[in-house]
């Protein structure tokens, strides 16, 4: 799986807003202050600017406004104009998964030769690595689809390798 700069600036942004308005302390420091854990699993909160998104993040405001307009677009989050505007969950940490972010930005988690990975079609000797490529996805799928928001900015999150109980 690659991740590009996108996938990861938005997930990125997706904590940041996730932890409001300290997100200069949660994203930079690590450990998120103890006032930021009931908004972390709440969605429509505090409304959180691109501008300062870019900045506490330093990913290129232009760029991330693309990101954000795709994320509001797939109904990820809300956006709110004027100056007390912003960018707010459009629902809990809890209830978005790290798969949903990148699903709304690239639609597949896998491809295979830039097709869907059920699509990639194989013969001969090699007619088995189909089944290998979808065991991939599968993995891959596990792990983002079951890791929230709120999981990682649960202080010292530790994911369990797939098939493993939390």
């Amino acid at each position: 799986m690659y991740v590009s700069a996108r996938s990861d600036y938005a997930i990125r942004a997706m904590l940041a807003i996730a932890a409001g308005k300290n997100t200069d302390s949660i994203l930079r420091d690590g450990d998120p202050p103890a006032t930021t854990a009931g908004r972390a699993t709440s969605g429509g909160g505090e409304w959180v600017t691109a501008a300062t998104l870019a900045t506490v993040q330093e990913i290129p405001l232009s760029f991330l406004q693309g990101i954000l307009h795709d994320l509001r677009r797939a109904g990820l989050l809300l956006s709110q104009r004027g100056v007390d505007g912003g960018y707010s969950l459009a629902r809990p940490a809890a209830e978005i998964s790290v798969g949903d972010v990148l699903r709304a930005l690239s639609g597949s988690l896998t491809t295979v030769r830039g097709l869907p990975t059920d699509a990639a079609g194989y013969h001969g000797v090699a007619a088995g690595l189909g089944n290998v490529w979808l065991a991939v996805h599968d993995a891959i799928e596990q792990v983002v689809d079951r890791t929230t928001l709120a999981d990682l900015l649960t202080p010292r999150q530790q994911l369990a390798p797939p098939g493993a109980t939390r």
